[in-house]
């Protein structure tokens, strides 16, 4: 995603979806805006940080040094977080994290450690969705359940609740076949599509191909039925 302010395009893009967030009057009521922000942070924060950290865990231990000489070998938010990413997710609603750099000639296997390398961000998101679910089952079930935003336990619930959605949306969004998110290096590698002259063109142009989707709310429409679904899952363990 570093790619992305490298091409005014993109950029031109970005701003265009700033722009339509505050038309939307999404800002409207700037104490409400703040609160629900405040309540999905820790889900954020603690999604993108475990994410990055898993490419730079699973490059590490397949033989590239690359990611602990960057000091990518951490749980530290401060490691992964790029701040304008970040604050581009709050504003726009969508965003994205420091990419983990890795030199694959390190790799015994090139092709199946970079697979491997480009699932185990979603694969840790998926995990963490896991672990939240069971978390706030166990919190509903010593707490009670409180949906409200009246008081600190219900503001706890969704803060719990909001860490599982979150790692679910960076798991699925993660996953779609486009540049430069881990789906398309999933399927580069399990394809082999490097070979094909179409395969850099796209890559090249990824970044302004993923915004103009999500302009054109092709990515909501793939993602939210998806998501739904998975919330529905977990809400078979939190739910009491």
């Amino acid at each position: 995603m570093n790619r992305l302010f490298g091409n005014p395009v993109a950029v031109m893009l970005l701003l265009f979806m700033a722009y339509s967030s505050f038309r939307s009057g999404a800002f409207n009521d700037p104490k409400t805006w703040l609160m629900q922000e405040l309540i999905i942070l820790p889900g954020i924060i603690v999604g993108l940080s475990f994410h990055e950290y898993a490419h730079a865990l699973a490059a590490y231990k397949l033989g590239d040094i690359t990611p602990k000489l960057q000091n990518r070998l951490t749980i530290n938010p401060a490691a992964h977080i790029d701040p304008v990413g970040f604050i581009a997710l709050l504003f726009v609603g969508f965003g994205w994290g420091r990419p983990v750099e890795i030199n694959p000639r390190n790799f015994k296997n090139m092709r199946r450690d970079e697979f491997i390398v480009s699932i185990a961000g979603v694969v840790m998101n998926l995990l963490l969705a896991i672990i939240f679910s069971v978390i706030l089952a166990v919190y509903f079930r010593t707490v009670g359940l409180y949906w409200g935003m009246g008081d600190m336990k219900s503001i706890i619930g969704l803060v719990l609740y909001y860490c599982i959605y979150i790692n679910f949306v960076l798991m699925v969004f993660n996953l779609l076949p486009i540049p430069p998110l881990d789906g398309f290096n999933v399927v580069t590698e399990l394809f082999d599509l490097r070979k094909y002259d179409w395969w850099y063109t796209i890559y090249q142009y990824g970044s302004i191909i993923l915004i103009g989707l999500i302009l054109l709310n092709f990515t909501d429409r793939i993602m939210t039925p998806i998501l739904e679904h998975l919330m529905t899952l977990a809400g078979l363990i939190f739910m009491p």
